[in-house]
C-alpha cells in the first residue's frame, strides 16, 4: 500500500493551499530565474485529460507589451463596472490586478488545434480548461511554497489579447498571471476582506448520492 508524507510534508502541502492567495499587491524586484523556472516546471507537471497538456505560457518581457496588456485590463474592468449595476462604485474599490508592480507577468493559454484531442473531451471538450486550470492551481502553491504572490487576471477581451500576443487561430488566452514579491499575504481572499462574497461552507457544496431536492421540494 503506498504510503503518505510524513507529518511535517504533509502539514507543508496543507498550509500552501491554506495560504494561497489571489495577490494583488506586489513589491519592487525580480523573480529569481530559478525560481521561476521552477514554477513554470510545477505548472507543467499538472493531469491533463488524455495527457494532452493544452497549457501555452507566453512570458512577457517587453515593458510595452504589458503596458498594453494593462490597458487592455482596465478597459474591460470599466466594463465590467458599468454591467454590475448596482454594485458598480463598490467594484470599482477594489485592486483587481498588479501587473506593473509584480515581477513576472505571464499569460496563459489554450493551445490551438485542441480538436484532435477527443480522448476524454469527446461529450466534455471543456476539460482542457479544466487541464489549464490544473496547471495554474500547481504554480499558484508552488508559488506560495516559495514565497512568491500570485494572482490570476481575467478581466480582458480575449479577441484583443489574442490579436496582441500573435497567438494562431484557435489558440485561446485564459489568464494573465501576475507573479512576484508580496511585503505579506493576506489573512484571508482579499474578496472576502473586502465583504465583496464570503466562502460558503463546505457543506454547501457537497452533496452525497445525489442532489438534494431544494428547499420549495
Amino acid at each position: 500500500m503506498a504510503q503518505p508524507f510524513d507529518e511535517a510534508e504533509r502539514a507543508a502541502v496543507y498550509r500552501a493551499i491554506y495560504e494561497r492567495r489571489d495577490m494583488r499587491h506586489f513589491s519592487p524586484g525580480p523573480v529569481d530565474p530559478a525560481v521561476l523556472a521552477r514554477l513554470l516546471d510545477a505548472a507543467h507537471h499538472a493531469p491533463s485529460v488524455g495527457f494532452m497538456q493544452p497549457w501555452r505560457i507566453v512570458r512577457i518581457t517587453e515593458a510595452a507589451v504589458r503596458e498594453q496588456l494593462q490597458q487592455a485590463v482596465e478597459r474591460e474592468r470599466l466594463a465590467t463596472a458599468d454591467a454590475l449595476g448596482k454594485r458598480r462604485d463598490e467594484f470599482m474599490k477594489l485592486k483587481v490586478e498588479g501587473m506593473r508592480e509584480c515581477g513576472e507577468l505571464l499569460v496563459v493559454a489554450l493551445m490551438d488545434r485542441r480538436e484532435a484531442h477527443v480522448f476524454g473531451r469527446r461529450t466534455l471538450p471543456e476539460m482542457d480548461l479544466a487541464s489549464v486550470a490544473c496547471a495554474i492551481q500547481n504554480m499558484w502553491l508552488a508559488a506560495r511554497a516559495e514565497g512568491l504572490g500570485m494572482g490570476w487576471v481575467s478581466i480582458f477581451d480575449v479577441d484583443e489579447v489574442h490579436a496582441l500576443l500573435g497567438m494562431p487561430p484557435g489558440a485561446r488566452p485564459v489568464a494573465i498571471l501576475c507573479v512576484g514579491h508580496v511585503e505579506a499575504f493576506y489573512p484571508k481572499p482579499m474578496l472576502e476582506m473586502e465583504h465583496w462574497a464570503e466562502r460558503k461552507d463546505l457543506g454547501e457544496c457537497v452533496y452525497e448520492n445525489r442532489w438534494p431536492a431544494s428547499p420549495q421540494g
